[in-house]
């Protein structure tokens, strides 16, 4: 009998896959070739493709939030705090293709897509959720800044996507998200993917 697989070295194939191919590309039959093993396989861990999206969703945030949190040593006074805490590592090269495939997930969420249309929003609630937990004040005020935080990367994530680095660069230091006179995002926090 062959070597059996395990759920994670299945998870870690789809999430290769879906950063190869998109999303929308990902089926069993992808993931068993990409790992030389039956569907049956991969079928056995995730029944369904709506299981296996959901769980390659939460990996990559996961992944996300694992990179992000060292970035957060102090509480941020608010959003803005946060996003200039943030964008150093996630306006980095080795981070665009986590944000296209997020970007993707989200375009089909918006077009009413399943299982998309139902694990967006969740996965966007959680990010608020974790967000909220490194910003000062009340309740009420750290979700409220948690949002605006989440909705400014996200478009500046977007901007990147679409009109490229350089474009949504020029954008944070407009908006004061980068600090004073940096000409360009500096991490050595790797983003995992």
């Amino acid at each position: 009998m062959g070597h059996k697989h395990s759920k994670a070295e299945i998870l870690d194939g789809a999430l290769a896959a879906a950063f190869d191919d998109g999303l929308s590309q990902l089926t069993f039959g992808r993931i068993a070739k990409r790992l030389g093993i039956s569907d049956r396989i991969v079928v056995y861990y995730f029944p369904t493709k709506d299981d296996l999206i959901g769980e390659v969703l939460h990996a990559m945030g996961a992944q996300l939030q694992e990179t992000l949190a060292p970035t957060f040593s102090t509480p941020a006074a608010d959003h803005l705090d946060l996003v200039r805490a943030a964008w150093p590592v996630l306006a980095r090269a080795d981070a665009d293709a986590v944000f296209a495939l997020f970007f993707e997930a989200g375009g089909l969420a918006a077009i009413g897509r399943e299982p998309y249309r139902g694990l967006i929003p969740q996965l966007v609630e959680a990010w608020i959720e974790w967000a909220a937990a490194f910003i000062r004040g009340t309740k009420a005020r750290r979700r409220a800044e948690a949002e605006a935080a989440i909705a400014v990367l996200d478009g500046l994530l977007l901007l990147r996507q679409l009109a490229g680095p350089e474009a949504a660069d020029r954008a944070a230091r407009t908006l004061g998200a980068s600090g004073p006179g940096r000409a360009a995002p500096i991490s050595s926090a790797p983003v995992t993917r």
